[in-house]
């Protein structure tokens, strides 16, 4: 591929990302990413013949980029703790640059998690289960962690750092009666949940 195409790859990439984020994959239209692209509608079908396979490339694309964010978990040298910090800062930072996306993906496994489930069929979401576990046993012992209540503490995890993007509208017209302004708020909530978890699992 030449880098003629590349750039054109990626410029469609970064439309279909915003017209799906908007109109969701039943609304999206490929006319409509073709004139955010600012290419014609032809040229759009030549790199992707259908708007299911543009879909699955830009959630594929997504999915990676956000992943290869957190390699960093599964080095040996870090702590659980530090661990869990590294992971709210760099999975807020994605969501502050992708703040569509949550909602997103909600509203697609809500109408269709068969499609979902296929696009997230190459996640090892195993490997960093056992990952955790092999590399951290003596501190999930001290903490009464167990591999039972590890699935609790990891979506708990998840959903601190998720739910302010996926509930944003409610949120920002909730912080409007109290002056907050949500990017600040999502600024300090890097620092402000990776403590409370911390302070949670080592009380």
């Amino acid at each position: 591929m030449s880098e003629n195409e590349k750039l054109t790859e990626e410029i469609i990439f970064e439309a279909a990302t915003v017209v799906f984020e908007e109109d969701g994959l039943s609304g999206a239209r490929m006319q409509n990413i073709a004139d955010r692209a600012g290419i014609n509608k032809a040229l759009l079908h030549y790199y992707f013949r259908t708007k299911d396979h543009l879909f699955e490339a830009v959630f594929t694309k997504l999915a990676q980029k956000m992943f290869m964010k957190f390699t960093p978990i599964f080095e040996k040298n870090l702590s659980l703790e530090d661990k869990i910090r590294f992971f709210f800062r760099e999975h807020i930072t994605f969501m502050q640059q992708n703040p569509k996306l949550p909602g997103f993906i909600i509203n697609e496994i809500n109408h269709n998690p068969q499609r979902i489930k296929k696009l997230l069929r190459n996640v090892d979401f195993r490997k960093l289960w056992t990952t955790i576990i092999e590399q951290h046993s003596e501190e999930l012992y001290k903490y009464n962690i167990t591999e039972e209540t590890l699935p609790q503490i990891m979506t708990t995890i998840v959903s601190l750092s998720v739910f302010p993007f996926a509930a944003k509208g409610i949120i920002e017209v909730a912080f409007d009666n109290f002056g907050i302004d949500f990017d600040k708020y999502t600024e300090e909530r890097k620092t402000f949940a990776a403590e409370f978890v911390i302070k949670a699992i080592t009380k």
